[in-house]
């Protein structure tokens, strides 16, 4: 399959990341580093022990500042003094249970902290394009078996997928009403439920479900009927990279929101992907369903990617069962205690993002 992510166009090239030392952002962030980028980053500390970021020797490849998105003084400084000509957005609170016990910070880092990003890079000079990387959940959920289409109407039940909902119209009105005259063209990425080794954040189902393995505890599933579009970490985040660079090169043609989800045979139920765990991990992997009331999720959700596919020649490379066979070995090497920078950017080579 043709690598769209082309790597000399990063060689040398400025970028600002926000949220790198999450799962995301440290994938992303090495990634670059290996195309040869001069990588700046601003996100809070990891918050997670182990994190992706220091088990993987993320920041010895760039410049890193901790600090909050909804600082604005503190965001606005790291930017100018990165003087990027990239930005990706990736910086955001990404869980819904979270989002019920604390709507405030939710709608405070997901929503006005796009605000404060995009605010700043209108005072930036030299600023080519950027991305912002919203959800599958900013589409309001009718619980359809079609995918959701970029010209579909953002919504939101529970707070964070409002909160998305809310961040895509705020990079709209960004946009239309200072970037576009500015010459900065700012896109939206929406992703499905990525996974993929070095993920350790509370309430995400992999990383769960292996640590309730190790310990040789069952499951409990707060909603395994649930059908979620399940991807590996690398194939959004290739999404991500070449829309940047389709941005920089032909401007305002590619300025505006894009799915970037897996395969619709890869949009699986949350018990799926647990039995597929528990038969590769072995005889003692168990799980079982809550019986306790659970706040409300979307029960279906699917993304139509034919757009990406059409516009950016994209498309998802790793299968669901290759993106969770290739997590639990990640897992494994990491507890066998592998050089886990080495093997993360071996990784990002074998799905072809290194030439």
């Amino acid at each position: 399959m043709e690598n769209l992510v082309n790597p000399a166009f990063w060689l040398g090239r400025r970028v600002f990341i926000t949220g790198h030392t999450g799962f995301k952002g440290s994938w992303l962030s090495l990634w670059l580093q290996a195309m040869g980028a001069e990588v700046s980053g601003y996100a809070l500390a990891p918050s997670t022990t182990p994190a992706l970021f220091e088990v993987a020797g993320v920041a010895g490849g760039m410049r890193s500042t901790i600090g909050d998105v909804r600082d604005y003084s503190a965001l606005a400084a790291a930017l100018a003094a990165a003087r990027p000509e990239i930005i990706l957005h990736l910086a955001a609170q990404p869980l819904v249970p979270l989002s019920y016990a604390d709507p405030v910070a939710t709608f405070a880092t997901n929503a006005m902290g796009t605000v404060h990003v995009l605010e700043a890079i209108r005072h930036v000079p030299g600023i080519k394009a950027a991305v912002v990387v919203s959800s599958d959940k900013c589409y309001e959920n009718r619980e359809q078996h079609q995918g959701y289409r970029e010209s579909d109407p953002m919504g939101g039940h529970d707070p964070y997928s409002a909160s998305k909902g809310c961040t895509e119209l705020i990079v709209a009105s960004y946009r239309r009403s200072f970037l576009a005259a500015q010459g900065i063209a700012l896109a939206s990425a929406r992703a499905g439920n990525v996974i993929g080794g070095g993920d350790w954040t509370a309430s995400r189902l992999v990383p769960d479900v292996l640590a309730a393995f190790a310990r040789g505890e069952p499951v409990t599933l707060r909603n395994p009927g649930a059908i979620r579009p399940w991807q590996h970490v690398l194939d959004p985040l290739s999404g991500y990279l070449s829309l940047a660079e389709r941005l920089v090169g032909e401007g305002a043609a590619f300025a505006e929101g894009w799915n970037f989800g897996p395969s619709d045979r890869d949009a699986k139920t949350v018990a799926w992907v647990v039995e597929a765990l528990a038969s590769a991990w072995g005889p003692d992997a168990r799980w079982a369903a809550t019986a306790e009331p659970q706040v409300h999720e979307a029960q279906l959700l699917k993304l139509d990617c034919s757009k990406a596919r059409a516009r950016l020649g994209w498309q998802p490379r790793w299968s669901a069962e290759t993106a969770l066979a290739r997590s639990l070995d990640w897992y494994q090497a990491w507890q066998k205690g592998a050089d886990m920078h080495a093997y993360t950017l071996n990784e990002i080579a074998a799905f072809g993002g290194i030439q």
